[in-house]
């Protein structure tokens, strides 16, 4: 595993080889998240912003709801809420949210990332060395099921 040292300006460097799987370039953001005493970092795209949208009454009201579950979610998945469809469609035309992403957001996709993130915390998990191991490891389960 890879270490790097903090320097004296709070600086970080990342590992070449994180740096090369990443496809990382030299100038690219990362944007920064403290989860449980951890720091996820995550390779950002910085776009110049649309203008902004042109929201109904009804979307209006929406809006600061979803922008509230969108800040819960990135601080702590495991205990938030996903947004409604609606939510998540109002946030995307804001810009708070891709809109290729908008269903990553809803309360449905959210459930399975809340099983994920307690199974990963109580050790519910299985690795495997490699992808044959894996789908082995799929094949019995369906075997087993039938």
């Amino acid at each position: 595993m890879p270490i790097s040292k903090i320097t004296t300006k709070h600086q970080v460097t990342i590992p070449q080889e994180i740096f090369e799987r990443l496809k990382l370039k030299v100038g690219e953001h990362v944007e920064m998240v403290e989860n449980k005493g951890k720091i996820i970092l995550t390779p950002q795209q910085i776009v110049a912003r649309a203008p902004a949208a042109n929201l109904s009454d009804k979307e209006q009201a929406l809006l600061p709801t979803a922008r509230k579950k969108i800040r819960a979610i990135q601080k702590d998945l495991e205990h938030s809420t996903g947004l409604t469809l609606e939510e998540a469609e109002v946030a995307a035309k804001a810009g708070l949210i891709s809109w290729d992403q908008r269903w990553w957001w809803t309360e449905e996709w959210q459930e399975g990332e809340r099983e994920v993130e307690r199974n990963y915390r109580e050790g519910n998990f299985k690795t495997f060395d490699t992808a044959e191991d894996f789908f082995k490891h799929l094949n019995a389960l369906k075997s087993s099921s039938s």
